[in-house]
């Protein structure tokens, strides 16, 4: 498993892995929502939630990297950087799949379907563009 990172990779001020910390929260649960509510991404969450724990609290980092559910999306990441290609398939298969229904639902109301366009699009951007593994 990987180790917890050196101590020099924490914030230096105290109140800063305060919010890091706090912010890695708020990520992990937006991800544990994702895992069950289609259209809200789990992966990226679960990314930032690691990058404020690794800066925050390697107590915190250090469980996230043990977690059953999260812990093997985010060692991938932290040693080859990609993303194993079962997750970006469904990922991908979500966010069409909530945006074809998002669409028909804001049907009449072209400025928030616009926006569904957008956030889909430049999702699909993000996903494609990290190197694919497994």
């Amino acid at each position: 498993m990987t180790v917890p990172p050196p101590p020099d990779r924490l914030h230096a001020s105290p109140l800063m892995r305060g919010v890091l910390w706090f912010c890695g929260v708020v990520a992990l649960v937006l991800g544990a929502i994702g895992v069950v509510l289609p259209g809200l991404p789990t992966t990226p969450f679960v990314l930032v939630a690691g990058a404020c724990f690794v800066r925050a609290s390697p107590r915190a980092h250090a469980w996230l990297l043990r977690n059953r559910t999260f812990g093997p999306l985010l060692r991938r990441w932290e040693e080859d950087h990609c993303i194993p290609r079962r997750v970006k398939r469904f990922g991908l298969s979500a966010m069409a799949l909530t945006a074809s229904f998002s669409l028909w639902y804001l049907s009449g109301q072209p400025w928030l379907q616009a926006l569904v366009v957008a956030g889909v699009v430049s999702g699909t951007v993000m996903v494609l563009r990290v190197r694919t593994c497994g």
